[in-house]
């Protein structure tokens, strides 16, 4: 029986495992008991509380939810990609090589950038085929650099690193991605970069998060944004978007351990930053400024189970459209899922299968899907809509 096979509860039962009780895990949890039966009895249990089993449990929520296995389900190619990225990686670091041409700096960061692009707009599997040939281009050029330019050399290296271990994030490849983010704060302590090793710090804190590993998430998020606090009189955008997005992830995380009023507070800062930029700002594979602030307010709100508040920021949000693809697809299916605990099963089924539709290689990689399609199962709309989602999404459409 596959793993997608089983319902979330029988996953929870499997990951808790006999030397467990269940009053042990709701302990380690910090929910009630009941929580944990109606977990485990798919008996509806809000997304603040699945976060905190799958932390209780040591896993990613997506293996709770069946999205993963100990390795997520891949497509042959996905699978091939990552081989080629892990031997870029790790033959880099060791300062083996693949008999790569040195190409000019200029080349390879337009080739980095390139990646990233692709990576903002969902493409995930692109992105790391382009990162790959990133990473072995970088390092090929590090070694050609004359002397004294070793720091700009360094600064494409932490760039293609740090974008190899967000995607090998993305497929579930924890060991690669915590090499690659490893490697990528070596090579911004280097370039003697605050901004970038501040955007290394909020990588590694993601890794965290998805690792269910929600204390160090926490800490690190904290230190990627307190290390390049501007003063009062900056008004440098690129900076202002760099730290406006660490303090608003920062948010996010605690968001999902639970601390609202943390939460909150951080949301305001990041407000307030934004407001001073005035617009929103893409730079180094992030974007920020008043539109993102208030779309991850949409989800920060889902996760800290306020479906209304959720729905009114959203009505707020704007234009979107200064969004990368990812960005919008993460922010409608916070929209499904806050519609889907409000109990507006329709509208809630309507914009997931929208989204998913239109990104289905982006979708299969997110956890959200099976969780709006599992809790609106309970509504017994069609169960058309259901097979439609299991096949775009690669699990089954069994609810039970």
């Amino acid at each position: 029986m596959a793993w997608s096979d089983y319902t979330t509860g029988e996953r929870i039962k499997i990951l808790r495992g006999p030397g467990m009780t269940q009053e042990e895990l709701a302990e380690a949890a910090g929910v009630s008991v009941a929580t944990i039966r109606k977990a485990e009895g798919d008996r509806g249990v809000g997304l603040p509380s699945l976060l905190k089993i799958s932390a209780a449990l040591h896993t990613d929520v997506s293996v709770m939810l069946g999205q993963q296995e100990p390795r997520r389900a891949m497509h042959r190619d996905d699978r091939a990609m990552l081989r080629a990225l892990s031997r870029a990686v790790h033959d880099t670091a060791a300062g083996i090589g693949g008999g790569v041409e040195p190409v000019s700096g200029r080349e390879v960061a337009a080739g980095v950038a390139a990646a990233w692009d692709r990576y903002r707009t969902g493409q995930f599997a692109v992105a790391g085929a382009l990162a790959a040939v990133a990473v072995q281009q970088a390092a090929a050029a590090a070694g050609a650099v004359p002397v004294g330019r070793e720091s700009s050399a360094a600064v494409v290296m932490t760039d293609a690193y740090r974008l190899a271990s967000y995607v090998a994030n993305q497929f579930g490849a924890r060991d690669l991605a915590y090499a690659a983010i490893g490697h990528a704060q070596a090579q911004a302590e280097r370039a003697s970069d605050p901004l970038r090793e501040a955007m290394v710090a909020s990588g590694r804190s993601w890794i965290y998060l998805r690792d269910a590993r929600l204390e160090q998430a926490a800490q690190t998020a904290e230190r990627s944004y307190t290390m390049i606090e501007p003063g009062y009189g900056d008004s440098d955008p690129y900076l202002l978007a760099i730290y406006g997005w660490h303090v608003t992830f920062a948010a996010v995380v605690a968001a999902r351990e639970g601390d609202v009023a943390r939460a909150d507070d951080l949301l305001a800062q990041a407000r307030a930053v934004a407001a001073r930029m005035g617009r929103d700002v893409k730079v180094n594979g992030t974007a920020f400024g008043p539109v993102t602030v208030q779309a991850q307010a949409v989800g920060i709100s889902v996760s800290t189970g306020r479906p209304a508040q959720a729905l009114k920021a959203y009505a707020t949000v704007g234009d979107v459209s200064v969004l990368p693809p990812a960005a919008r697809n993460r922010l409608m299916l916070d929209v499904a899922l806050a519609l889907a605990d409000s109990r507006r099963w329709d509208a809630s089924l309507d914009t997931l299968l929208e989204v998913c539709t239109a990104h289905p290689d982006w979708a299969r990689h997110q956890a959200l899907p099976d969780v709006i399609a599992r809790r609106a199962a309970r509504s017994n709309l069609s169960a058309s809509r259901y097979r439609k989602l299991a096949a775009i999404l690669g699990t089954s459409h069994t609810i039970r």
